[in-house]
C-alpha cells in the first residue's frame, strides 16, 4: 500500500480490497491522476482508494505524473522521552529538508534537523518510514517523498529556530503536549509518530 496526501486527504494506492475508511474506490487503470488531485484539492473528496492489480508497476506509473522531490528528516527523542517539534506556517511539524547533491539521505536528515533546530549531539538510530505528499510549486505539481529517521539527542542547550526557513519555535514536547500538537499538524507527521510508537 502507498499513501499520498493532498492537503492531508489521502490517495491510497492498494492491491487489497479491504477498506478502513469510507472513501470511494477507483480502478487505478481507469483514472486520470490529475482529475483525482483536482477533486481532492477542491474539497469534493475526503480521500480515495485506487485499486491496483500490479502495485509496484502502478506506483511507478503514478509517480511518473510528477517531478519527484526527495527530502529527509528526523523524529528526535531526548533523555526525558520528549519529542522535538518545530512550528512553521501556523502548524506543528518535524524538522526535514531537501537532499543536496552528493549527500546521503542519512546525512541530509541529520543536517536538516541540526540546521532547523539549532541542536547537536544527534545520534541517528534507525529508519522509520517514507511519507509522500503532493504540493504545487508555481503551476507545477510536485510529489515529495520524505525519509524519516529516529534520532536521539542528549543536547540540553538553547534550541534556535531557523527563522529564514519560516520556523518560529523549536521545542521538545511530552506525550500530553503531543496530543495538543496533533490538533494542528499534518497527517504525515502523525504517521511518523505512529511508526515511532510501533517500534
Amino acid at each position: 500500500m502507498y499513501k499520498v496526501f493532498v492537503n492531508d486527504k489521502p490517495i491510497i494506492l492498494t492491491s487489497s480490497l479491504k477498506k478502513e475508511e469510507n472513501f470511494p474506490v477507483f480502478i487505478f487503470k481507469n483514472i486520470l491522476v490529475d482529475e483525482i488531485i483536482y477533486r481532492l484539492k477542491g474539497g469534493k473528496l475526503k480521500g480515495v482508494y485506487l485499486f491496483s492489480t500490479n502495485l509496484e508497476e502502478d506506483w511507478q506509473q503514478f509517480c511518473n505524473n510528477f517531478k519527484l522531490i526527495t527530502a529527509a528528516g528526523g523524529l528526535v527523542v531526548n533523555s526525558k522521552k520528549e519529542i522535538l517539534f518545530i512550528y512553521r506556517g501556523e502548524k506543528w511539524d518535524l524538522p526535514k529538508g531537501r537532499i543536496e547533491v552528493g549527500e546521503s539521505i542519512e546525512d541530509t536528515a541529520v543536517r536538516e534537523v541540526e540546521e532547523e533546530c539549532g541542536i547537536d549531539h544527534l545520534k541517528l538510530h534507525q529508519f522509520l518510514l517514507k511519507t509522500y505528499h503532493i504540493f504545487y510549486q508555481g503551476s507545477e505539481i510536485r510529489l515529495k517523498q520524505t525519509y524519516w529517521y529516529l534520532m536521539y539527542s542528549n543536547y540540553t542547550g538553547k534550541l534556535t529556530p531557523q527563522l529564514e526557513e519560516g520556523i518560529t519555535e523549536v521545542v521538545f514536547k511530552n506525550e500530553v503536549e503531543i496530543k495538543e500538537v496533533f490538533k494542528n499538524t499534518y497527517a504525515n507527521i502523525i504517521l511518523v509518530y505512529e511508526a515511532y510508537k510501533a517500534n
